[in-house]
């Protein structure tokens, strides 16, 4: 693990790394991973046992208003991460949130992920 400045950084990662210990995803139900930066917000489904990324979206796709809020964004996020993963036949997933506060950006991906038909 590489040194960070901020306290805030190290503890997020700190309890990350105790989340990854319980949690492992696999092809029958990907690891749903989310990775929030201070732009937006980008989410993943991970099959840990072949350590391949199943799919992924983010704000940067093109479906999605950049201008619209963080939480708006972050709804579109997941509800479009749950379409591709319906194409793909995945409806079980577990939900990791990488350290974050369930609170905000991240309850609002889950919810959208939720409505787009994900199981979690």
């Amino acid at each position: 693990m590489r040194k960070s400045s901020s306290l805030s950084i190290q503890r997020r990662r700190k309890i990350h790394l105790g989340i990854r210990k319980t949690i492992k995803g696999s092809s029958e139900k990907p690891r749903l991973s989310v990775y929030r930066s201070n732009k937006g917000v980008y989410a993943q489904l991970i099959d840990d046992v072949a350590a391949r990324t199943l799919v992924s979206a983010s704000f940067r796709d093109k479906e999605i208003e950049t201008k619209s809020t963080k939480l708006e964004m972050a709804k579109k996020v997941g509800t479009i991460l749950a379409e591709k993963a319906k194409a793909k036949n995945i409806e079980n997933v577990v939900f990791d949130r990488s350290g974050y506060i369930y609170h905000g950006i991240i309850k609002s991906l889950a919810e959208g992920a939720r409505e787009g038909g994900l199981i979690f």
